[in-house]
């Protein structure tokens, strides 16, 4: 697995806040200096179309103030903050869904509102008011200014428009009358409407550093001056002293005002629907519980009261406010959030409910297990938001240009405004040198390039939230999308994930039945997969389970401890024979049952052979569709395992994998996956279990099954939360279309402006007479970032049936056959 630069060492706190302020890549380079330039700060990542910064620092050296002051002195600020504040949330805390992002806003306790305290009489928590996210707020605020702002400046610009390009043709607008009027007209636009692009680029000029503010602030305060200076005092103009009357550019401020406050408020609405995916996902849990009392009594109480061990009642229709188990009650519960299951999922008493998912047909009483960003639902949250302020590797070109673009453009706008003025022998030169500065001033737009990548990480990632597969990070997104080689886990992974007890074979000389209970007394203390068959179904054939001592577990081996004074260790023959324990003639029924297709573990009490157990876990039919689809996108598929190979390769026949390692421990399956990466492949590993997290770790990229351990959702790059493994094929082709879609974003975004910015500058003008005026330029660099933004919310569309129409293209492409 690649290390992520976002993913920081565990002795170091992390910290995600927004950044307001940001109006271009540069901006983002800024700020990030800033961060980074701070003692104790580990990395700091900014993403500027989520507008958001993602900094890993050692909490014992840094206080978050600090950081806030940072961005404060690059010029921005974190929105709500300053660096005065004295109570900061904990570092690293992961934001709680449904909330503030800086946190939940509760007090706790119970709740005194009389429109909240009436759920307990019925009302569905989930209709309770939910508190305004501030960074929700504070986009609503910013898109409510730009509308004033453009609603003004369009309402101005349109007749100052027609008066600019009537050229006299409007009785009484020749002369100086006209002027003057438009003089009025553009006066409003650039200084009250246009007034923020002033003051930014003033702070850019502070920091004794340039950003788009500052082009747009150039250009329009260069075509409004010189067009107030040829309204007021046209006679310092030398082609004035001929009758001439100097040509005024109030319709070019004006305009490139207007036309970038519209493609700023477009940008800021589909900014706005960057972050839906994960808004949609916050909203799933409700702000208030109804806790159930020592007493019986129900209070109404906020969720950030709950604590792990309370007791709370989900009615009919509501949805389950933190992670608990069922005590009593049963219910139809709708996980489809989760497991993408449109069919509800009996709940009764012993079952786990999870955070977000609804209660639909009966009242469910619960004991509170996780709360917080403990939860299911918290966690999905979090690594999204993670995932969306990463950055992909390829963003590194265009933040290197968007670093050097603003001086580069100054630069090329004031040499060509020299050029014109040197080389024009009319009495116009200063008015075309001036028109051609202003136009590539304003036709440069280091936005698209900005927002190039990031947006089409945040988009891919949010769909990919919302189909059931998280990717941790712009990093993996492009490791994932060049994968050639998977290899899959056996056990819950290409199998049922449900293995039964099939068969056990007594040698001990104990009475009957006390063999399988001294087997499951001790297994019922691991989590493995097969673990949890052997204890069900022993329990379901008569076997008492007794209390265990001394247990121990040795991942992918087997597990031991001591029951009624009996040592019973159960794992593997190479196992055991390591340990010294002979194992007889049961070698060879293992043999048998293994070849059947079953998998058989070895039990031995004192030191001696005592029988064997075996489970069964057919492959998984959905399994062979995805192994089918995965070679028809060329990628080459294996299984490496720990069972027997007889077992493996009878999966392996049934599911179409030629390639087996099957007997291979922990620690063997990340030196497979290191040969594999040593032959060139980029790999990806599949597993669900605690002995597969050495391989995920390992790979270039490690999956993980949602159903599986929580090790191994933490050791994974991309963790399927729904659909098992049915859903890799979707996940690998929802990574390839992001990347696509951030290659043909920097492709556009690169090829904007270097056509854009030579043709304003006249470069054609000799040979062609084509000159772009600086109206036209500023409309162009306004739909420019607006174009990318768009193209990445076209992401949003991606559907795993679209995976699925890639496999049989693919398929039929290379003459194989499509499952």
């Amino acid at each position: 697995m690649t290390t992520s630069p976002d993913s920081p060492p565990p002795s170091l706190a992390t910290r995600d806040f927004p950044v307001a302020g940001m109006s271009c890549g540069s901006c983002v380079g800024r700020v990030e200096r800033a961060l980074a330039a701070v003692p104790g700060v580990d990395s700091a990542t900014v993403n500027f179309a989520t507008q958001r910064a993602h900094v890993s620092f050692d909490a014992s050296q840094v206080p978050y103030s600090a950081l806030v002051q940072a961005v404060a002195d690059a010029g921005y600020e974190v929105p709500g903050e300053s660096s005065t504040d004295a109570d900061d949330p904990p570092d690293g805390e992961p934001p709680s869904p449904g909330g503030s992002r800086g946190g939940d806003g509760g007090t706790g306790g119970t709740c005194e509102n009389p429109g909240v305290a009436a759920a307990v009489d019925g009302a569905p928590n989930a209709a309770q008011p939910r508190p305004v996210d501030p960074t929700e707020a504070r986009e609503r605020r910013e898109l409510s200014e730009l509308r004033r702002d453009l609603s003004l400046a369009a309402v101005l610009t349109l007749p100052l428009l027609i008066l600019g390009m009537s050229h006299g043709a409007i009785p009484g607008t020749d002369g100086p009358t006209g002027r003057w009027l438009q003089l009025a007209l553009a006066t409003p636009v650039v200084f009250w409407s246009g007034r923020r692009f002033f003051r930014l680029a003033l702070l850019a000029l502070r920091h004794r550093v340039a950003d788009m503010n500052t082009l747009v602030a150039l250009g329009t305060g260069a075509a409004y001056t010189y067009s107030l200076v040829a309204t007021v005092a046209p006679g310092l103009f030398p082609h004035a002293e001929h009758g001439h009357a100097p040509h005024v550019y109030f319709e070019a401020a004006g305009a490139i005002i207007t036309f970038v406050l519209l493609g700023k408020l477009l940008e800021s609405r589909a900014r706005h629907r960057l972050g839906d995916a994960v808004r949609a996902l916050a909203a799933l849990q409700p702000e208030h519980a109804t806790r159930v009392a020592a007493d019986g009594a129900l209070q109404v109480v906020a969720v950030s009261a709950l604590r792990v061990g309370d007791r709370i009642l989900v009615r009919p229709g509501e949805r389950i406010p933190v992670d608990g188990e069922v005590v009593d009650g049963t219910s139809a519960v709708d996980e489809s959030m989760l497991t993408g299951e449109s069919l509800p999922v009996d709940k009764a008493s012993g079952d786990e409910a999870v955070a977000g998912t609804l209660s639909r047909t009966g009242a469910l009483t619960l004991r509170v297990t996780r709360v917080g960003a403990d939860t299911a639902l918290a966690r999905i949250v979090a690594a999204v938001e993670q995932a969306q302020g990463s950055r992909a590797p390829i963003a590194r070109l265009a933040d290197v240009v968007s670093g050097y673009f603003v001086p580069a453009v100054l630069l090329v706008a004031t040499i060509t405004g020299l050029l014109w003025f040197a080389l024009d022998p009319s009495d116009q030169a200063l008015a075309t040198a001036l028109e051609r500065f202003v136009a590539v001033l304003v036709i440069a737009c280091p936005c698209a390039l900005g927002l190039a990548t990031p947006a089409a990480v945040a988009v891919g990632t949010g769909r990919g939230a919302q189909l059931g597969v998280l990717v941790k990070g712009g990093a993996v997104l492009e490791q994932a999308s060049r994968v050639d080689a998977v290899l899959f886990d056996k056990t819950g992974t290409l199998t049922e994930g449900n293995p039964r007890l099939t068969t056990h074979v007594d040698r001990s000389g104990f009475p009957a039945g006390a063999l399988l209970g001294l087997v499951a007394s001790v297994e019922q203390h691991s989590e493995h997969p097969v673990a949890r068959a052997i204890t069900q179904g022993a329990v379901a054939r008569g076997a008492q389970l007794s209390a265990v001592t001394e247990f121990e577990s040795v991942a992918g081996s087997g597990v031991k401890g001591r029951v009624q004074g009996h040592e019973v260790r159960i794992g593997t023959e190479a196992w055991l024979r390591d340990a010294g324990f002979t194992l007889g003639d049961l070698v060879e029924d293992a043999g048998r049952l293994a070849a059947d297709g079953q998998t058989p573990s070895f039990v031995v009490v004192d030191g001696q052979p005592a029988g064997l157990v075996a489970v069964s876990d057919p492959p998984s039919e959905a399994a062979r569709v995805v192994v089918a689809q995965l070679r028809a996108q060329g990628i080459d598929v294996a299984m490496v395992t720990g069972d027997r190979r007889e077992v493996a390769e009878s999966v392996a026949v049934a599911l179409g994998i030629e390639r087996v390692f099957a007997g291979v421990r922990p620690e063997g399956k990340a030196k497979v996956v290191e040969d594999e990466r040593a032959r060139g492949r980029v790999v990806a590993m599949v597993g669900d279990g605690i002995n597969d997290a050495p391989a995920l770790v390992a790979a270039d990229v490690g999956v993980a099954v949602g159903t599986g351990a929580d090790v191994a959702l933490a050791a994974a790059d991309i963790a399927l939360m729904r659909g098992g493994v049915a859903a890799l094929p979707g996940a690998f082709a929802l990574t390839r279309r992001t990347m696509h879609t951030i290659r043909a974003n920097l492709f556009w975004a690169f090829v904007y402006n270097v056509i854009g910015i030579p043709l304003a500058a006249g470069l054609l003008f000799p040979f062609t007479g084509w000159q772009l005026s600086p109206v036209v330029a500023s409309a162009a660099m306004s739909l420019s970032s607006v174009s990318v933004l768009l193209n990445s919310l076209t992401l949003r569309r991606f559907t795993p049936e679209d995976a699925g129409a890639v496999h049989a293209t693919l398929a039929s492409e290379r003459g194989v056959a499509h499952v």
